[in-house]
């Protein structure tokens, strides 16, 4: 697994535990690749919109807007987005009508396994394929958010799915592109997000063993809210012989069951790193928990100083 130069990958890959903080990192990343000169599309799968909070812009919809001076972003509709793919794939908005309209081919798209996470991703990847009308590549990377982790791999897998039971083809053709890219560790990165917890630990091994299987690069694993270490072990080991806390009747019994609550969650952190180092051999990235609301521009900006 290689970490260095993502910013030279052309697609990147944010995935995980839902709930484990994965549009955090994608907006973080977004930033620092923007401030390294990058000019970056982030894409979201219909998803309930917060990357404008982090981002410090108005409210993403599904036509793709520029937010900042080097970020574009776009909530992916998956109707719109087929919509959009059979105009990319026909070249003509006109035949798309005379030909998409028609009752029998939407039912063969609809019959066709997973068509409507292909619509979405397919148009992510497409995006890294645009061009200007110069010629150069509109987008250095394209980052998507993808679905929480059984979803996400579900969404992951549809390409090939596709190879599989899809006669040759328009659709076949792009999708044969797609997972050629997606399993190119030069041109795609997978990121995984986790926190130092006990589910989303093992989740997230999970996951990285199934997108082994797939041959999809795994480049970088991020673990989001990490406490700074306040106890050594053997303090730990003392602190949770003490009771639990509750309603004190002094400051003394508080202190001790707040420290003890703090060392259990401290230890388990600690066996989460050990578990996710001897099952993923990258060195990861840690965001640091902000006692503070991580969805503002400001918290963006400086987790996007430690995403390295």
């Amino acid at each position: 697994m290689d970490t260095a130069h993502l910013e030279t990958r052309r697609f990147l890959i944010v995935t995980g535990k839902g709930g484990v903080g994965k549009t955090t990192v994608c907006a973080a990343e977004a930033r620092q690749l923007e401030a390294k000169g990058k000019q970056v599309l982030v894409t979201m799968c219909n998803a309930k919109e917060r990357l404008s909070e982090m981002l410090g812009c108005d409210v993403i919809g599904s036509d793709v807007r520029r937010v900042s001076h080097g970020i574009w972003a776009v909530n992916m509709d998956p109707e719109k987005a087929l919509e959009e793919y059979g105009q990319m794939m026909l070249k003509s908005k006109v035949l798309y009508g005379l030909l998409f309209d028609n009752k029998y081919v939407r039912s063969f798209f609809a019959a066709v396994p997973g068509m409507h996470e292909w619509s979405m991703l397919g148009k992510a990847w497409w995006h890294t394929t645009e061009k200007n009308p110069d010629g150069t590549l509109k987008y250095d990377v394209v980052i998507l958010d993808a679905p929480a982790t059984g979803h996400g791999l579900d969404m992951l897998r549809v390409p090939k799915v596709i190879l599989d039971v899809v006669p040759p083809g328009l659709l076949r053709r792009d999708a044969q592109r797609a997972w050629t890219l997606f399993q190119d560790p030069k041109a795609c990165a997978i990121v995984l997000v986790t926190l130092p917890e006990e589910m989303p630990t093992s989740e997230t091994i999970e996951l990285a063993r199934a997108l082994r299987e797939l041959k999809l690069p795994i480049a970088k694993l991020v673990v989001n809210c990490l406490l700074p270490p306040l106890f050594s072990p053997e303090e730990r080991a003392t602190l949770e012989k003490a009771p639990a806390s509750r309603a004190p009747k002094n400051g003394g019994e508080s202190a001790i069951g707040s420290a003890r609550d703090r060392s259990i969650r401290e230890r388990i952190q600690a066996e989460s790193l050990k578990r996710l180092s001897e099952a993923l051999p990258v060195s990861p990235s840690f965001l640091p928990m902000l006692f503070c609301d991580a969805a503002t521009k400001d918290a963006i900006l400086e987790l996007s100083k430690r995403v390295t």
